[in-house]
């Protein structure tokens, strides 16, 4: 990473981004170029082992490229706001983001709705519920996280004289 200055190496703090989000992007192998698509995800640790869980229909183009090749990239990104320096007539981004890599594994029919409770308390209340019968007409996959790193950019220099922040909604 060039700007070492907003590199997050901290697990805890990864986290915390992550929890922050709400769609994650998995970018897959394709023929000719990258296939991305965003996504509604769920985090769990396991034994010290970090796994992002999804769902989706049972075929379309995302699961056949996985099942051609299961090794992704993952994106995720929030606190999005436009940081305005008017002395200078310029402008940057805020944000907070973690990337990362990891391989895809199929989740087993048996243990589908722990998954999908997995998924839903990442955007409900751990005890959400929902039509345990929907299991059997969805494919429910996650990622075995091999490695992220966070970046953040909402830190305001000393030389800088900031007039004003702009959320983005």
């Amino acid at each position: 990473m060039r700007r070492k200055d907003r590199e997050i190496t901290d697990f805890d703090e990864m986290m915390k981004i992550i929890a922050k989000c709400d769609t994650c992007r998995l970018a897959l192998f394709d023929d000719e170029f990258p296939y991305i698509v965003p996504l509604n995800f769920g985090t769990n640790v396991e034994e010290g082992q970090l796994y992002l869980y999804f769902h989706s229909a049972k075929e379309g183009t995302k699961l056949d490229l996985i099942r051609k090749n299961n090794k992704v990239t993952f994106e995720m990104d929030c606190e999005h706001n436009i940081i305005m320096y008017d002395e200078r007539m310029s402008c940057t981004m805020g944000y907070e983001s973690v990337i990362g890599h990891g391989i895809v594994e199929f989740v087993e029919d048996e243990n589908k709705i722990n998954a999908l409770k997995i998924l839903m308390r990442h955007y409900h209340e751990e005890d959400f519920k929902f039509n345990e019968k929907v299991a059997t007409m969805t494919e429910v996959f996650r990622v075995k996280v091999l490695d992220m790193t966070g970046k953040r950019r909402n830190n305001i220099y000393p030389e800088e004289k900031v007039k004003r922040h702009i959320t983005l909604e």
